[in-house]
């Protein structure tokens, strides 16, 4: 029989073309009047941009957020946000970003808008993450959960397809992991299949029609989805691996997800039929990790971790790193297993089970 528990996020979502425009108001309606923007280095004129937008509601621009949120990045932030007297931040652009607000709102209780330019997803979650001495330490705690998240899908027609693609497969893992999953949670489930439908139906558009609205915005919306279902759902070896790649090796989180995602799915495959085949289903595949192996690289996504810079000698580093203390997982991890799975994403072989 069916036993299950669920609890919905306190999510406050504004979505729309054009949507950005209504930020003032809505910092208004919220009583804050003295927001720190966050951006990328790589997304400073947005950043500006916002600063224009707010107005006199803007007190700076931090322009300086990194992969992985590095704790000497938050220290750095945290002490311009007290030298302005910041009573929020508003972070645009990626996963990057948000993290940083997320970590603001961790250490200085700060709270944290939105604007996803990517297909990240995280910001639906209450999970954070910090790195430090190549480790990256992670959490879940509602003290992070954006006070308010706006999707404009205009903004993301500045993401050119050879990072959405990556993007939005980083977004399919957080749909995967809460479908194939030995916590069978019909309400999770659902947000995951939608997302599953989207991802799959709108990032083949985007790559030939970057322009294309529609899609963008089906991708966006399947990104939101994507996050609301590991925001109130589970995580497992898939992400526990990518974090464990990006604190130890700097890979970028985006294509460490599009890589190994087909290979966890195959891991985890016998234990996880149902779910893999709903996936499937969503997807029109005959094969889950097959079919996601296909979607990556329909999207111009590396399939292969050598693609990354990543030598053979860090396999046994990584699989050292988890077995250290290994996740929940629907399949027992063992440190053959986990290699095998590591072999095969070094090359970028098909995904296949691993015995």
């Amino acid at each position: 029989m069916l036993t299950f528990e669920y609890r919905s996020l306190p999510w406050n979502i504004l979505f729309g073309v054009g949507a950005i425009q209504r930020l003032p108001e809505e910092l208004d309606k919220l009583g804050l009047s003295s927001a720190l923007v966050l951006s990328s280095p790589e997304q400073v004129a947005q950043g500006h941009e916002v600063v224009n937008i707010l107005a006199g509601r803007a007190v700076g621009l931090f322009g300086k957020a990194a992969m992985h949120v590095p704790l000497a990045t938050v220290e750095q932030a945290t002490k311009e946000a007290r030298r302005l007297n910041a009573d929020s931040t508003v972070s645009i652009g990626g996963g990057s970003t948000t993290g940083l607000g997320k970590a603001l709102a961790l250490r200085q209780s700060l709270p944290n808008i939105v604007v996803p330019t990517s297909y990240a997803g995280s910001e639906m979650t209450n999970i954070w993450g910090i790195t430090e001495d190549g480790r990256n330490s992670t959490g879940r705690d509602d003290a992070v959960l954006p006070t308010l998240t706006i999707y404009d899908p205009e903004l993301t027609l500045t993401l050119p397809p050879k990072f959405a693609g990556p993007s939005g497969l980083n977004a399919m893992a957080q749909a995967v992991v809460n479908v194939a999953s030995q916590k069978d949670n019909p309400f999770v489930s659902a947000m995951a299949l939608e997302a599953i439908r989207k991802l799959s139906h709108g990032l083949p558009i985007i790559m030939s029609e970057p322009d294309n609205l529609a899609a963008r915005s089906e991708v966006l919306l399947g990104a939101c989805f994507a996050g609301a279902a590991i925001g109130a759902g589970t995580s497992s070896l898939h992400h526990r691996l990518c974090h464990t790649f990006g604190g130890a090796l700097n890979t970028p989180h985006a294509e460490t997800h599009a890589i190994l995602l087909p290979h966890s799915v195959a891991y985890n495959a016998a234990a996880t039929a149902d779910g893999t085949g709903k996936i499937a289903l969503a997807m029109g595949v005959e094969n889950a990790a097959v079919g996601i192996h296909e979607l990556a690289k329909a999207v111009g996504a590396p399939v292969s971790l050598r693609q990354m810079g990543v030598e053979h000698d860090d396999l046994d580093r990584i699989v050292a790193l988890v077995m250290d203390a290994p996740p929940e997982n629907p399949e027992p991890i063992t440190s053959v297993r986990l290699r095998a799975l590591l072999e095969n994403a070094f090359h970028g072989h098909a995904p296949q089970p691993i015995r």
